[in-house]
């Protein structure tokens, strides 16, 4: 027999008043069973409940762990906390629009998701380990920008990006990047091509063929970027905090039933 909670139990659950409860389970709207004037809920069912409703929500949300890896908790790892082929999808869907690249970091740069729509400038930077990994500490320079007005800032390339922060709670645990965007006096003197090179350890001569597969922006686009990115930004918070919400009720549920 599965176990059975009572409804002060859902109200911790589900965070209502216990009125709102009995309503639900007399309309059919949770798993309930009637003991002559008492009702009763089947822990699985209602697990089976929440789940499906989540998914109904964020169709990317199949995957919905029961449990954390060891050591990693609900308030601490944005990607286990991200449905991330949903946020994948509105990634890639908010950097077509925009027409530059994105992509979701933690606060210490290391990249959640995979870049969308990204600059033949970054690609020929991506093929190479230790070259990237100069691109992943500018971006964690931003999460360490102590303003948190959005603006267009340098990054190691040269080239422009502008970051949104992804509030948890009431922690930052990451950024949405937005960038690839070509100053005002781009391309740059082949000296600053050789000194960009130099600083990521790559050919100069590979990166000056590249030099120009970057975002030009008018300064209205510009503006518009700024004004957008912690908008999207805000997208993912909900989307991380709904999911949060949902693996603290599966583990009451957990909690309750041992």
């Amino acid at each position: 027999m599965p176990e059975m909670l009572t409804a002060r139990d859902m109200q911790v659950l589900l965070q209502v008043d216990r009125s709102t409860i009995y309503r639900m389970a007399e309309a059919g709207q949770l798993p309930a069973i009637k003991v002559g004037k008492q009702w009763r809920f089947p822990s699985d069912q209602v697990e089976q409940w929440l789940r499906e409703r989540t998914i109904a929500r964020f169709p990317g949300a199949q995957g919905v762990p029961t449990a954390f890896p060891e050591g990693v908790s609900l308030r601490d790892d944005l990607a286990a906390l991200l449905p991330l082929p949903c946020v994948q999808l509105i990634q890639d869907l908010f950097a077509e629009l925009a027409n530059v690249m994105v992509v979701v970091t933690d606060m210490e740069g290391n990249p959640v998701t995979k870049v969308s729509r990204p600059c033949g400038l970054f690609c020929v930077i991506d093929q190479v380990p230790h070259a990237i990994r100069t691109c992943v500490a500018s971006w964690q320079a931003l999460g360490a920008t102590p303003e948190l007005e959005a603006r267009l800032l340098p990054t190691s390339l040269g080239v422009l990006c502008v970051r949104g922060l992804v509030r948890i709670g009431n922690e930052l645990k990451g950024m949405v990047i937005m960038g690839g965007i070509a100053p005002d006096d781009w391309p740059p003197p082949p000296e600053e091509i050789q000194a960009i090179a130099a600083r990521h350890g790559v050919d100069a001569d590979l990166l000056a063929a590249h030099i120009h597969e970057v975002y030009y922006v008018d300064a209205s686009q510009r503006t518009r970027l700024v004004h957008t990115v912690q908008r999207i930004a805000d997208v993912i918070a909900h989307i991380a905090n709904e999911r949060r919400t949902l693996m603290e009720k599966l583990a009451a549920i957990a909690q309750l039933t041992r």
